[in-house]
């Protein structure tokens, strides 16, 4: 029996539909639509990334300073945010297939923009289209991974779906860094711009849609038209879905601890590799912006090894929790495989890399630091993916909505890291910075403890649609 299986309902024919929804496609068919789904969910945090180690040049180019080019990445990323609430709503009314093919024509003109402006501010308007566009998949790209994958798969693939998003950040960079130094920050924008309509033809060719059947807003006009009664408006007429109303599902404790959580420890992500080219850079003495780039590549390699851990890990929870209680399903079991990542990987990197920065110098001090970049990668991935999972698991209905407020929640933590870690580091320094964001980590932690040991009592207090237990 699968986790959609509605509340309440008990017949064997509503149980053998629940399973049959997950069998529309084959293995191959889900391997392709995955890899789809990551490949264009990678251009988000590509974008975003492919700025770092630029920004020095970037604020030549447009006669500005860096920390103001920071505001800019602080920008695109809170236009991710309220673009993964505006996503969700339509693609659970119309489908995933349609807003992708929406969003991704964004991407590009966005992009374009970016790489013709002449000024901050043109630089600001096409980076806000950009991440308006890219934000989409960010959001619904893990309900529909949702969709195909069962309860005891999803993990897996939800590790594949959030290892190639983060490992955005760390190509970002290096590829950015090169283009800067042999050709120009411009390019990288052209590079985007081509990445978004290889990502709305591979969307148009190779992704079917993917929600449930009968499950889509759309599908019940349909329906009313099928048995003679008049519909109100056309089948495809653009309708007004408000993006805040998902939010609501943050009244459930789980969700907004989940949420914080993930929050919380995605700006010990950023607050590590935002400020790279100005910690690394003048400490070490690399000035070229490639090599500068190159020195994000261990967090790519740890999100990849992090993203395969974290998915078996969190699968392996689930299958031996319910193996464990004779088949009952604790959707809090999946929890327990981002544990240690909350509370060593993440805080530790961050805290190690302040220190080593600020006392141990030369060659000593930056392979301790690129060791660190490489833990911080790894566990970045153990806390998001399992989080991530759990909750498109306890929501199955709302895939979508639990995801873009998921998404809208991370990107506004990021575009708080992004915007104020140079002032702060500025400010306070290095370490007390760098300290700070391990407390907040160690809190994350907490949040997470927290849902796991109380979780059962915590759903119970109020329901916001949960999948019922029972029911699984």
């Amino acid at each position: 029996m699968s986790e959609t299986t509605p509340l309440l309902v008990d017949s064997a024919q509503e149980q053998s539909r629940s399973q049959d929804v997950y069998d529309r496609f084959t293995t191959t068919q889900k391997r392709v639509i995955t890899t789809v789904i990551s490949v264009a969910g990678i251009i988000g945090p590509f974008a975003s990334g492919c700025f770092v180690p630029c920004v020095p040049e970037i604020a030549k180019d447009l006669n500005t300073t860096g920390t103001i080019i920071n505001y800019t990445v602080g920008v695109y990323i809170f236009t991710c945010a309220l673009g993964s609430l505006l996503w969700a709503p339509y693609a659970g009314f119309y489908g995933r297939q349609p807003v992708y093919l929406a969003s991704l024509p964004l991407v590009c003109v966005g992009s374009l923009c970016a790489a013709a402006s002449g000024s901050v501010a043109q630089l600001v308007i096409g980076r806000i289209i950009q991440g308006l566009g890219a934000s989409c998949v960010l959001s619904v790209g893990a309900a529909t991974i949702s969709d195909v994958y069962r309860l005891e798969e999803r993990g897996t693939a939800m590790g594949v779906f959030f290892g190639t998003i983060l490992f955005g950040p760390t190509l970002a960079p290096l590829m950015g860094g090169v283009m800067a130094t042999y050709a120009s920050w411009r390019a990288m924008q052209l590079f985007i711009f081509s990445m978004g309509l290889t990502a709305l033809i591979s969307v148009a060719v190779f992704l079917p849609e993917t929600s449930h059947p009968g499950t889509r807003g759309i599908d019940n006009l349909i329906l009313q038209e099928r048995f003679g009664q008049p519909l109100k408006r056309p089948k495809w007429r653009m309708v007004w879905l408000n993006p805040f109303k998902p939010l609501r599902i943050l009244q459930g404790p789980v969700i907004l601890f989940v949420a914080l959580a993930s929050g919380f420890s995605l700006m010990a992500f950023y607050v590590l590799m935002i400020p790279l080219s100005y910690t690394l850079g003048p400490r070490y003495g690399i000035t070229n912006p490639a090599i500068i780039g190159a020195c994000f590549f261990p967090s790519g390699i740890g999100s990849m090894i992090g993203a395969y851990t974290a998915g078996r890990l969190a699968d392996r929870a689930v299958i031996e929790g319910r193996l464990r209680r004779e088949g009952k399903w604790v959707p809090e079991d999946r929890l327990r495989a981002t544990l240690s990542g909350a509370l060593i990987l993440l805080p530790l990197s961050v805290l190690i890399f302040g220190l080593t920065t600020q006392f141990v110098p030369g060659k000593f001090g930056l392979m301790i630091n690129l060791v660190c970049v490489f833990i911080n990668g790894v566990g970045i991935d153990i806390v998001l993916s399992p989080s991530a999972t759990y909750l498109v698991d306890v929501l199955r209905a709302q895939s979508a909505e639990a995801m873009g407020v998921y998404s809208a929640f991370r990107n506004v933590f990021s575009a708080i890291a992004c915007a104020g870690v140079l002032p702060m580091i500025n400010g306070v320094g290095l370490v007390p910075t760098n300290a700070l964001t391990a407390l907040l980590a160690w809190f994350a932690f907490g949040l997470l403890w927290i849902t796991i040991r109380y979780g059962e009592e915590l759903r119970a207090w109020l329901d916001v649609g949960y999948t019922s237990p029972r029911c699984v």
